[in-house]
């Protein structure tokens, strides 16, 4: 009867730790929509780099007011800060659970 108890035990022993890391293969830190923002937010901050950079001048007595244009000094800055926003955004983004999503983590607590 007690060897019986043991093989039960070890038996549930051993499907919990599966159901535990079939659970954790499962789940992401992000969802999909997470990934795309974080793509986005990538991409507006290659952006603005891109736009930042140049303007130098190959003779340093020489100077090249093309530093100073509106590309390097707004439109670069702005590209910036919105990709950075961006990635912020979509590190807090987190989507709305459904009832029946609600439902299933609240017995899944349980």
């Amino acid at each position: 009867m007690e060897k019986n108890k043991k093989n039960n035990k070890a038996a549930n022993t051993i499907a919990t730790k599966k159901e535990e890391k079939n659970s954790a293969k499962a789940s992401f830190a992000f969802g999909p929509m997470n990934y795309i923002l974080m793509g986005v937010g990538i991409l507006l901050l290659g952006l603005g780099y891109i736009l930042l950079s140049g303007g130098g001048s190959d003779d340093p007595n020489v100077f090249n007011p093309a530093m100073f244009d509106n590309r390097r000094l707004v439109a670069a800055p702005i590209f910036i800060v919105l990709g950075l926003v961006v990635e912020i955004c979509a590190i807090m983004f987190r989507p709305k659970e459904t009832k029946n999503q609600q439902s299933q983590d609240d017995n899944a607590n349980l």
